[in-house]
């Protein structure tokens, strides 16, 4: 496997791969991390690293897959607090009660695709396998955001919710944010149908038909990653403040689990993101 980025380094500690982004590395009061597919103990469609809890996979395997993980990328295991994703565009905001529900406490956050906090000793997870991952971080007043975006998150500008409830909760100020995107499906992978670009059309992100190419017999290739880039400076971030990963999962199916590469047999890679 041969790894190039512009905008993420690979780690590989105790066998274990993960992702960072080279512009939040700078803020040392947070920790982050995108999962790959390297250094778990999962077999066959879910080799290796799947941290996807609604599967076939074994139990047993899925979390010490989460213990490897966090050891490898120094997170504390007992703070990881993640949601049932439905592709909403609905974003909680996470305090130390909610710390472990989803994998330490039942899972009372349904329908919820966004976690918002300012408080240490939580780690906000999401889930992907093809939708696009955003980090959201204030460095003024020390609070972060975590979103799943698919195309329908997309176009229900899930981000933009994401950054007016950390306005309304937190006084974090667009032109402050940090934000970064991806990996996720690239925009030469991502083919879909009329039905898709009409309802992305309806959110009238600016300059949209510049992410949207038109393809025979009524299909297109939508850049999400483009539009959610989009949908930030339509909400007031500075786009010198903003890095959009440079990795398709399809293409990196070596490294990175993708539905549309391999359908629904496949593990899944979980976005991580806490104060310090």
């Amino acid at each position: 496997m041969i790894f190039k980025s512009n905008t993420m380094n690979l780690h590989i500690k105790s066998a274990v791969g993960y992702l960072t982004f080279k512009k939040l590395e700078e803020y040392k009061f947070i920790r982050h991390a995108f999962s790959t597919r390297l250094g778990g103990i999962s077999k066959n469609e879910y080799k290796s690293m799947n941290l996807r809890m609604k599967c076939n996979d074994q139990y047993e395997n899925i979390i010490e897959n989460y213990k490897l993980f966090c050891k490898a990328t120094n997170i504390d295991f007992n703070s990881l607090t993640f949601t049932s994703q439905t592709h909403s565009n609905n974003v909680r905001l996470i305090t130390l009660k909610d710390v472990g529900v989803g994998i330490h406490k039942p899972q009372d956050m349904d329908n919820v695709d966004a976690l918002i906090t300012n408080e240490k000793g939580i780690t906000l997870v999401t889930f992907h396998a093809d939708c696009i991952p955003i980090f959201v971080v204030d460095p003024v007043n020390r609070a972060i955001g975590l979103a799943h975006s698919g195309w329908r998150g997309t176009s229900s500008k899930i981000t933009e919710n994401l950054l007016k409830i950390m306005k309304i909760k937190y006084s974090s100020l667009p032109e402050n944010l940090i934000c970064c995107i991806g990996p996720g499906i690239g925009k030469s992978c991502f083919e879909t149908d009329l039905q898709v670009i009409e309802e992305l059309k309806k959110s009238n992100i600016s300059y949209q038909n510049k992410y949207i190419q038109e393809k025979p017999n009524n299909r297109f290739l939508v850049d999400l990653p483009g539009l959610n880039k989009q949908i930030l400076l339509d909400s007031g971030v500075n786009g010198s403040n903003i890095s959009v990963s440079d990795l398709c999962t399809k293409c990196s199916n070596d490294l990175l689990f993708s539905y549309r590469q391999t359908g629904d047999k496949r593990g899944t890679m979980a976005a991580m993101l806490r104060l310090c």
